[in-house]
């Protein structure tokens, strides 16, 4: 499958996400879309590493070539996890001080 098919997936995934975050006001859909721009991300890394072990495979057949961005995603899929973790503790908390989810109630946790 060309590289191209995977871009296109991966930007209209991102925009999708850009939307979101910039027209949503509840915490929790603005959460999700934030990972679907990760996963667009980690979408790019993966097709791009594949590309390009495919072009060192074909000069070397016993090339490792490209498997970096595949370590790449492994990581942002941790550091991911652990923005979960601490995301929906602050919403957690946020729902519970203000008895909604909306991100304009954030100035209420100065206090």
């Amino acid at each position: 499958m060309p590289v191209q098919y995977y871009i296109y997936l991966a930007l209209a995934l991102f925009s999708i996400g850009i939307i979101g975050v910039l027209t949503r006001r509840n915490t929790i859909i603005v959460f999700m879309c934030i990972e679907l721009m990760l996963n667009a991300v980690n979408l790019l890394l993966v097709a791009f590493s594949k590309m390009h072990h495919h072009a060192a495979y074909l000069q070397n057949k016993a090339s490792v070539v490209g498997s970096e961005g595949q370590l790449f995603v492994f990581f942002i899929m941790v550091v991911a996890a652990a923005e979960v973790s601490v995301g929906l503790a602050i919403i957690v908390m946020l729902y519970r001080n203000t008895h909604s989810v909306d991100i304009n109630f954030l100035n209420r946790l100065k206090n």
